[in-house]
């Protein structure tokens, strides 16, 4: 359970939130909704008792997971199943279980060798009080639905992918989670990087847990078939509305609430109206300039008002950057493989990009795609094989993780450096139209929510003229109306494109002539017949 009292949230001079008070029970499924910087990953944080309100208070009763946007935690050297199983203490016993059996195998002194079996009995009572075998098998059945092969858990998390290393974490929330059924999970974004299997057992999941559940996610289908309170936040009116009721009779709801508030709107334009009529008529006459003042001072209060509540909710207007000429062929790569340790990832791809040609990279989760984009991209170097940049080569590489901002560093100084010959008025300028102003230009990258990540790294490209964009995973983290905007400047981009997606709707924008199959590397002619891999992918 989760009891919030008076919580005031604030992003620098921002308000987020005005002071609200709420709970979270066992068996409320709540979906936390709003545009992107509305503040619900700010929130979630606070909830999660990963950040500071600036007023209220956060009460924490039982066990509770939280699953940040980008999770980053763990040593990078213990492996995948060890993380997973970490949730619930699992990991250091079986360790030292199995470090006792190899020393019990050694051991010739029959008093050492008892001492060492008492120590190993010891060892299986705790681990069989946290669940034991059995456990660990859920564990396995978790990591398996959520599409983390054996192989995967056997790695350490640093040769992981982000999207397998995101994975991981979410299947060890769940694994704590089914082991208390009072648990409260915090989840934010729990379906990226997810294929369609994966997303469809998720949903049973978190439909069938008993715990408290606040999920942020712009998954349509994953809120209508799984809460049943929505909690809207309004960036607007900094506000967060509680709606008690599942996901469609919220979305009446909320278009009831949007007629009346426009009803009001029409009213109170007709009162600034006649208010200002009528004073304008008393001001002819001296006797009555004192009731005129006054009845311009209603009117201004009125629309004073009026203003904040016509503020619509605005979105980032993307165009993505005219690409500078180059020739026939920008981009080649030949022969390139990739390993991490005795794990192949590809072997032997040959890519050769056109100038304006479009290519959708498919593969199963672990298959290489966002590993190919780096070497591409110059981020990674391959273990063999070559990337050749053509005649006037021009790379605008957006990164599914957002490895390419500088997170210690500023909105605005990310900006100055991925267009450094450009003037800080323009910077500005572009940064206006992506919902980047005023003080927030300065706030740190790291406070950002992964929508306003998205949009600062698509800012990024806007300024960089680039002829060749690689994009990875580009609609994650954004609402709907930001989703639409991304893929309307996908569609009329004029340069090529590398497209890593989960999203039918990217691919359809981008409508590629080209598909290239991980991990086998096989280069061939985009088919309609291949739209539903994406999903799979």
């Amino acid at each position: 359970m989760i009891i919030v009292s008076e919580l005031e949230l604030r992003a620098g001079a921002r308000t987020l939130i005005e002071p609200v008070s709420f709970r979270v029970q066992p068996n409320d499924r709540i979906g936390l909704v709003g545009r992107n910087g509305a503040g619900k990953t700010t929130l979630l944080k606070v909830l999660a008792r990963e950040g500071l309100p600036f007023a209220g208070t956060v009460d924490i009763r039982g066990e509770m997971g939280y699953l940040p946007q980008d999770p980053r935690t763990g040593d990078l050297a213990d492996t995948a199943r060890d993380r997973v199983l970490s949730a619930r203490g699992l990991d250091v016993l079986l360790r030292e279980m199995e470090k006792l059996q190899l020393e019990m195998a050694e051991l010739v002194d029959a008093t050492a060798r008892d001492a060492a079996i008492r120590r190993y009995g010891s060892l299986e009572e705790r681990f069989g009080t946290l669940g034991g075998y059995a456990a660990e098998a859920e564990a396995a059945r978790i990591c398996s639905s959520l599409g983390l092969a054996d192989r995967v858990l056997a790695q350490p998390i640093g040769t992981l992918s982000g999207g397998q290393r995101r994975r991981v974490e979410l299947a060890r929330i769940l694994f704590a989670g089914s082991g208390n059924a009072d648990a409260t999970l915090l989840l934010d974004e729990p379906t990226n990087h997810l294929d369609a299997d994966s997303i469809g057992w998720l949903r049973d999941f978190l439909r069938a847990h008993t715990g408290g559940l606040i999920v942020v996610s712009h998954d349509v289908d994953l809120l209508d078939k799984c809460v049943n309170k929505v909690f809207h936040l309004d960036a607007n009116r900094a506000t967060l509305d509680v709606y008690n009721v599942n996901w469609k009779t919220y979305l009446n709801q909320r278009e009831l609430d949007e007629r009346r508030r426009r009803r009001e709107r029409a009213n109170a334009e007709k009162k600034i109206d006649s208010l200002k009529a009528q004073a304008d008529k008393m001001r002819a006459k001296a006797t009555k300039a004192r009731a005129a003042h006054q009845m311009d001072r209603r009117a201004e209060r009125l629309a004073a008002g009026l203003a904040e509540a016509r503020v619509a909710d605005r979105v980032a207007k993307l165009r993505f950057p005219d690409p500078a000429p180059c020739g026939r062929t920008p981009l080649t790569a030949t022969g390139l493989s990739k390993s991490y340790g005795s794990l192949e990832v590809f072997t032997g791809v040959d890519l050769a990009i056109d100038r304006g040609s479009r290519v959708v990279v498919l593969g199963l989760n672990g298959a290489g795609k966002t590993t190919l984009l780096r070497i591409l991209a110059g981020q990674e170097a391959p273990d063999v094989g070559q990337v050749h940049p053509g005649h006037g080569l021009r790379l605008g590489y957006y990164a599914q993780e957002h490895e390419t901002l500088d997170t210690s560093r500023s909105v605005l100084d990310n900006m100055r450096a991925a267009a450094p010959g450009t003037s800080d008025v323009e910077l500005r300028r572009i940064l206006g139209a992506f919902l980047f102003s005023g003080d927030s230009v300065e706030q740190r990258a790291e406070t950002l929510s992964g929508g306003e990540k998205t949009r600062l790294a698509l800012a990024g490209l806007v300024c960089s003229s680039a002829n060749v964009l690689l994009l990875d995973e580009p609609t994650n983290n954004l609402d709907p109306a930001s989703r639409d905007e991304v893929l309307a400047a996908l569609a009329t981009y004029r340069g090529s494109v590398v497209l890593v997606t989960h999203d039918p709707g990217a691919v359809e924008a981008l409508d590629p002539q080209k598909v290239l199959m991980l991990p086998d590397g096989v280069e061939d002619n985009w088919s309609p017949d291949l739209a539903e891999l994406i999903t799979l992918a």
